[in-house]
């Protein structure tokens, strides 16, 4: 723990790494705001009963059109200034979060709601993606998986306190649109404290390497484009960690969907029966939930940097999903609203703990001129197989909006046969670590751990 103390204070003490870590934070918060309340509105409003179709449809506009156009954002992000990025982002999130607070006050359909939130956690997807990209080129190549760890991990912490700012004023004053008014409100503070401070970074400082003048005459043509997509996908295949990284991710997500699924209408079946439990139900119950798996975050932020040089990530990545099988099937499959909320945190830890090691081996294991592209990526995997088991479960509900029957064990049953499949996958893939292949047209060798200052690179995708 006091590597893990020194490699913190040692990010706090330079200036451009702890302006990036408030970024995300803020980013991160005002996210986890906005996202609540919306989600509150969709989800647990009364009025607008949504069935496990209704919530798939929801999480499908959320999320699935990002996923899509995710691998083509990823080449913008090697190719024009991440600061700039940063800065638009921040502004535009400004923009859709008033307008998301109008459409709540005059009480517009939950369609123009999505559709608002759609746009608002796509930019929030990209910005994430952007920031991690950014980071080996502020934090030296020994202290990326330590500092990676508290920062993805004090992120999703910050989230879920954002979260849980908004459900608790859902919880107090009830889940409608001039409650869930207040709390996106004033989520738009994150986004406009993270643009301020990444307008403060110098030009180029987050990268990416290379001529980006060149670069960008070429990155809006569909050749460029086309061209930095099946870069981004030849970097996956090509190196196992990332291959393996990125199905731990995968299977986490899918069995997160059906659980998230799940969770909801056993908490509102509880609230609306009036079920005997210790913890809360219903959209309280629901922010415990988020609470408790944020709190798993925490931990495996701090076992994660300590695990991952004894065991090795192969290890620890197939040990995380192993320990989560074991909590959906002895947990989460009793259907409980206590039991989920323990599951959840345990969860929290080993989908974290998954989710860390993917980070730090697409960090360490994909030069600079690919990183946006393959970050990218794993944002298309973390939203669609989330998305993908989602709409599965709803279908297999059907109109159904109850968590009783065989339904919802079948799904929690799947979800643990899943993981472990999983585990066993990662546990036997290779354990080298080759360099990404050049495109034909570059001449000039990857380097897995550019200097934190160095000169630009040329362009990998052979641009002149």
């Amino acid at each position: 723990m006091s590597a893990i103390a020194a490699t913190v204070r040692a990010v706090v003490r330079d200036r451009d790494a702890r302006r990036l870590a408030l970024v995300r934070l803020a980013t991160q918060f005002g996210d986890g705001m906005v996202q609540a309340a919306l989600g509150g509105v969709v989800l647990f409003d009364p009025a607008r009963a949504a069935d496990p179709l209704t919530i798939a449809a929801g999480f499908a506009v959320l999320l699935l059109p990002y996923s899509l156009v995710g691998p083509v954002a990823g080449v913008a992000l090697d190719r024009l200034d991440r600061r700039a990025v940063l800065i638009g982002a921040g502004l535009a999130k400004t923009a859709l979060i008033v307008l998301a607070t109008v459409l709540l006050l005059v009480d517009a359909s939950t369609t123009a709601v999505l559709v608002t939130a759609l746009v608002l956690v796509g930019i929030s997807r990209f910005v994430l993606a952007g920031m991690s990209a950014a980071l080996p080129r502020v934090v030296a190549t020994d202290a990326l998986v330590p500092t990676n760890s508290a920062l993805v991990t004090l992120g999703a912490v910050t989230a879920a306190a954002g979260a849980a700012v908004a459900t608790t004023v859902l919880a107090l004053a009830g889940p409608t649109g001039v409650p869930a008014a207040v709390a996106t409100a004033v989520s738009a503070l994150g986004a406009v404290v993270a643009a301020l401070l990444a307008r403060r970074f110098p030009a180029g400082r987050l990268g990416p390497a290379g001529n980006r003048t060149a670069e960008r005459g070429d990155a809006g043509g569909i050749v460029g484009v086309g061209r930095g997509v099946a870069t981004g996908l030849r970097t996956v295949v090509a190196t196992p960690t990332v291959r393996s990284a990125l199905l731990g991710v995968g299977a986490h997500r899918v069995v997160f969907g059906i659980d998230t699924v799940v969770t909801i209408l056993v908490l509102r079946d509880a609230a609306a029966t009036e079920r005997a439990t210790v913890l809360p139900v219903g959209i309280a119950g629901f922010g415990l939930a988020v609470t408790a798996t944020a709190t798993g975050l925490f931990v495996a932020a701090l076992t994660t940097p300590v695990l991952r040089p004894r065991l090795g990530a192969r290890r620890l990545t197939a040990s995380a999903l192993v320990l989560a099988a074991v909590v959906q099937g002895a947990l989460v499959i009793t259907l409980e609203p206590d039991l989920l909320v323990v599951g959840a945190f345990v969860l929290g830890v080993a989908g974290q703990t998954v989710k860390l090691s993917a980070d730090a081996a697409l960090q360490t294991d994909v030069d600079d001129r690919r990183r946006g592209r393959v970050f990218a990526l794993q944002d298309t995997v973390f939203n669609a197989a989330f998305v993908a088991a989602v709409a599965a479960v709803a279908v297999a509900f059907g109109p159904v909006s109850t968590a009783s029957g065989a339904v919802a064990l079948v799904a929690v049953g799947v979800g643990a046969a899943l993981y472990l499949v999983a585990a066993v996958i990662v546990a036997s893939s290779p354990v080298t670590r080759p360099a990404p292949p050049i495109d034909e047209s570059s001449t000039t060798s990857p380097t897995l751990a550019p200097p934190r200052r160095g000169p630009a690179d040329p362009d990998p995708d052979g641009v002149p």
